[in-house]
């Protein structure tokens, strides 16, 4: 009978609504003013002649907080002092704002616009993030779901602008940059797409967009054209997103995750158990813990996910409570691999009088697809994953004892990788690295070797490296890299690396340090850098 693999189908990408309450201190204070009719005023309709501001105390006096468009069109600007607004409109009604009430406004209109998508957001001052990932189709497509919030949002007398897009920040800058109703496609270039847009897209502070100004970067598009690296050290010591233009243009284009809280907590999944007779001995704790992992599984099957972050919270009789974590690789919800990692946490557990309580919490969790095994295959069959393995180092070892290599923005081979530990972010890739044919095994430090070819820039035809003699049967190269002029000397000579594989079949990555004649040494230098497999 031949294998049938049956594979779960894929996640529908992700979609994100944007909703830009473009004036919402006015539409407020204007809902509390129905029309004579006694229906609320929609956005924009029946603006009073007179102009009105809404203002707020501070320090150096009374500032305009909101303006209607009568005020607006008499020159009145929001954040002016209320004596300049008095100056350029002596006839403007001022009203007190009410910012805290407009923060309560907007945390009910977060959970009212869950409507549209199962998961909402709020973006303070007057902004609204809806998840409407796979819940268009319910409204007939994205087209009729934003014309939908904007019917909605109209009829309760709120002035909005509304967007679809990839990420928060592309949904962001449509709604308040783009065209009203626009709608970024899941396979469009979003860098491409947006990069019309004024950098004030990128949702940054006053002060650094003075300093984009005055660089000559008005056009989100005139990032693209800069190097990270230049951008990473012009603004390293700016940590907070809002000022730092790299980071904001990478949670723009998805390459960076933006975390939200969700107007509407979501609560972990926890399982407990409350023991009728205190326990002291270990192999009675871990009976409750495989009870408590079995629990947490069935909890977490029925949420679609996977468990990251564990920890066990035990109540002892005298009050006290001894707590441990447990990190995982991969999203897991395998109940015998969580209860043998946490038996290695709880050989020194001091259990004292004895344990009342225990308490299993997902602190961390990930969607997780089922997945089918081969059919007639057992469990025990499948052997041991790199994720349960990587758990295993890190629970044995510690988690400083466990590296991962990561990509480094380099060209340098040496340079071109770093390492960190298992569970950290992977940090943003070069696509443009990825053509670049790398070997299996790169030494630590380049070994000198003899060389023997035709002329000074060919093909090698022998080398001795470690006192054997390699006949090279074929050849491939040369990749030239340049040095990197902003951290190296002026003297260092430039590498033309070579493919080669000897008359036995083995293959080695080697380079040629320097030209004849380019005023930087005498003779050109040989090393051997890598093997292949």
């Amino acid at each position: 009978m031949g294998e049938v693999a049956l594979k779960p189908p894929a996640s529908p990408p992700r979609r994100v609504l944007a909703i830009w309450l473009a004036r919402l201190a006015i539409d407020r204070w204007r809902r509390a003013r129905p029309a004579p009719d006694g229906r609320l005023l929609a956005g924009g309709e029946g603006e009073d002649a007179a102009p009105v501001a809404l203002i707020r105390e501070t320090a150096h006096g009374p500032r305009i907080a909101a303006v209607n468009a009568a005020a607006a069109a008499a020159g009145v600007r929001a954040e002016t002092m209320l004596a300049d607004a008095r100056a350029v409109c002596p006839g403007v009604v001022t009203h007190p704002a009410d910012p805290a009430g407009d923060l309560a406004f907007l945390e009910k209109m977060a959970v009212w616009a869950q409507r549209w998508g199962p998961w909402s957001a709020m973006d303070p001052p007057d902004g609204l993030i809806v998840d409407v990932t796979g819940a268009a189709h319910l409204f007939g497509g994205e087209r009729r779901l934003l014309a939908d919030a904007e019917t909605m949002l109209n009829s309760r007398g709120l002035t909005a602008r509304v967007a679809i897009a990839p990420t928060a920040g592309a949904a962001w800058a449509l709604a308040h940059h783009g065209p009203p109703g626009a709608i970024l496609a899941a396979d469009d270039d979003i860098a491409e797409r947006l990069a019309p847009l004024p950098m004030a897209a990128l949702r940054l502070d006053a002060d650094v967009l003075l300093v984009l100004r005055r660089l000559g970067l008005k056009r989100l598009g005139d990032i693209s054209g800069i190097g990270r690296d230049a951008l990473s050290r012009r603004f390293r010591n700016r940590r907070t997103p809002a000022a730092n233009p790299l980071l904001r243009h990478d949670q723009l284009v998805g390459r960076v995750p933006e975390p939200l809280l969700p107007v509407i907590a979501e609560h972990p999944a926890m399982v407990q158990h409350r023991l009728m007779e205190p326990i002291r001995h270990l192999s009675l704790l871990e009976i409750v813990l495989g009870d408590l992992a079995a629990a947490m599984v069935r909890e977490l099957e029925g949420r679609g996910q996977g468990a990251r972050r564990l920890d066990l919270a035990c109540w002892r009789v005298d009050g006290e409570v001894a707590c441990r974590r447990l990190e995982l690789a991969a999203a897991s919800r395998d109940p015998a691999h969580i209860c043998r990692l946490f038996t290695e946490k709880l050989q020194d557990l001091e259990a004292g009088f004895g344990f009342e309580m225990v308490r299993l919490t997902a602190t961390w969790a990930e969607p997780l697809d089922l997945a089918q095994c081969r059919l007639g295959e057992e469990k025990g069959e499948q052997g041991t994953s790199l994720a349960a393995c990587i758990d295993r180092l890190n629970t044995r070892l510690g988690a400083d004892a466990v590296r991962r290599p990561v990509p480094h923005a380099s060209h340098l081979p040496e340079r071109a990788q770093r390492w960190q530990a298992p569970l950290d972010p992977l940090p943003a890739s070069q696509e443009e690295m990825r053509f670049h044919q790398r070997p299996l095994k790169l030494l630590d430090r380049a070994e000198t070797i003899e060389v023997l070819y035709a002329t000074p820039d060919g093909l090698p035809r022998r080398f001795r490296w470690r006192g054997t003699l390699h006949e090279v049967a074929r050849a491939e190269g040369p990749e030239r890299i340049a040095p990197e002029w902003w951290r190296e000397k002026g003297g260092t000579r430039l590498r033309d690396y070579y493919r080669i594989e000897d008359g036995e079949g083995r293959r080695y990555w080697v380079y040629r340090a320097g030209l004849a004649g380019d005023g930087r040494g005498g003779l050109p230098q040989w090393f051997l850098h890598g093997l292949f497999a």
